[in-house]
């Protein structure tokens, strides 16, 4: 039998790129076990994102970090670098990091664990499978790689491609063996879940993927990661609502903007406005928890272009919402769009929306406390003995406020009846 590897991982970004470490990690040909720290490890694997500005110099910063903490020991543990940074920068990145032994672009996910074994020298073995690294009360399915859509402010088509639906078989095989080791909750993730299927020449694709994932066993919630407005139709909409649970009805439409001009600048799919959009989703779910995200200060962006956003989102009270200052990115055409907007006063138009949001959160936090609620619990509290994190179906892991809960039979992966005692500005306070 082969000697066990040590091997570290670091994931930053997107849930996506999660995935994709677990898969790295699941299709290392040797045998291996996962420690907490790279000082530990024979190997370290650092996946990166590079979608915007500062997730390169937090991808850049983590690797210099990395390599310095393992400088010095002996042997010195290989240092592996996947995912978009490179995919993004390419050879210039490979000769301003001598420290990498091992690269890997998104595209070469299926060749990287044999570039792991060789640098390494071990001796191969069956792949173990998707490793995870999540909390063992949910795991995320990705569902598709890349997108099809032409947003101008985006680098998402240059990193990953066009759009790449996973077969559903292999899909519905992933989903039971992920249910098998105990997660309760299923987060299926895309860039545009609403698009799988399309490169395939299905009509509807994600209903028809729905239809094989919803009747699995052991499957307690099934949430949507993220669902362009142009994809959150009469019919999808139809489907969940009488699919009824395990479909949790939490939709995270990203926006990014209400204003038609603003829009337009942004070459963002065709849709029904965003207040249509809402309405559409309540008709159907009235008590839903909506997510979105929006970008302000993108070129050309106007005080009255601004005000509508707000006014949006003061009028809509969602469950949770991102804002993010535009980011000028080298490669994409917005780039090179006229009327730039300053630093300061997309600064501003953040913390503008965000304090709008702070206070809907609270009133609509408020609204839970004293009702009786399913708790998933996620993890141990780190500093109070007998708390542990959890969440409520309105509140999707990593992104959302989370649910503190005590109490008999409250352990991690476990899904308890409580009662929410307070609410704060973005989390819950509940009672088993």
């Amino acid at each position: 039998m082969p000697k066990t590897c040590r091997v570290h991982a670091i994931s930053l970004g997107c849930p996506k790129n999660r995935v994709d470490t677990e898969t790295a990690l699941g299709g290392l040909p040797f045998f291996h076990v996962l420690v907490d720290a790279p000082e530990k490890a024979d190997l370290v694997v650092v996946n990166t994102c590079a979608f915007i500005a500062p997730a390169v110099e937090e991808s850049v910063n983590v690797i210099l970090e990395t390599a310095e903490a393992l400088r010095a020991l002996s042997p010195r543990p290989k240092l592996a670098v996947m995912g978009c940074l490179p995919a993004r920068f390419g050879e210039e990145l490979r000769k301003g990091l001598p420290e990498v032994d091992i690269w890997g672009t998104p595209s070469e996910l299926d060749v990287l664990p044999g570039r792991l074994a060789a640098a390494l020298g071990e001796t191969p073995a069956a792949p173990t499978g998707r490793v995870a690294s999540t909390p063992p009360s949910y795991a995320y399915l990705k569902i598709a790689e890349g997108c099809d859509h032409a947003c101008r402010y985006c680098t998402i088509p240059s990193l990953r491609g066009g759009l790449v639906s996973r077969p559903a078989e292999g899909l519905v095989a992933e989903a039971r063996n992920l249910l098998e080791r105990g997660a309760s909750e299923l987060v299926l993730v895309a860039q545009d879940v609403t698009a799988y299927g399309r490169d395939l020449g299905m009509r509807e694709g994600l209903r028809q993927l729905l239809e094989k994932l919803l009747p699995l066993a052991g499957l307690k919630w099934l949430r949507l990661l993220y669902l362009y407005p142009s994809g959150v139709t009469e019919s999808l909409l139809s489907f969940l609502a009488g699919a009824g649970r395990p479909f949790v009805p939490y939709f995270d439409i990203p926006f990014q903007h209400v204003h038609p001009e603003v829009l337009a600048a942004m070459a963002r799919p065709k849709s029904a406005a965003a207040a249509a959009v809402v309405e559409r989703v309540r008709r159907h779910f009235p008590d839903a928890a909506l997510r979105s995200t929006f970008i302000v200060g993108l070129p050309g962006e106007k005080k009255e272009h601004f005000q509508a956003l707000l006014d949006f989102v003061a009028r809509t009270r969602l469950h949770h919402l991102g804002v993010f200052p535009y980011h000028r990115e080298e490669g994409t055409p917005a780039a090179s769009m006229a009327g730039q907007v300053r630093r300061d006063v997309k600064e501003r138009r953040v913390e503008a929306v965000m304090a709008v949001q702070r206070e809907i959160s609270a009133d609509i936090l408020e609204t839970y406390v004293g009702t009786d609620q399913e708790v998933l619990v996620d993890a141990v509290h780190g500093e109070w003995p007998g708390l542990h994190v959890g969440r409520c179906w309105f509140q999707a892991p990593e992104i959302d406020g989370v649910t503190y809960v005590s109490g008999p039979g409250v352990a991690p992966g476990a899904m308890v009846a409580a009662t929410v005692e307070e609410a704060k500005d973005y989390d819950l306070v509940a009672l088993a």
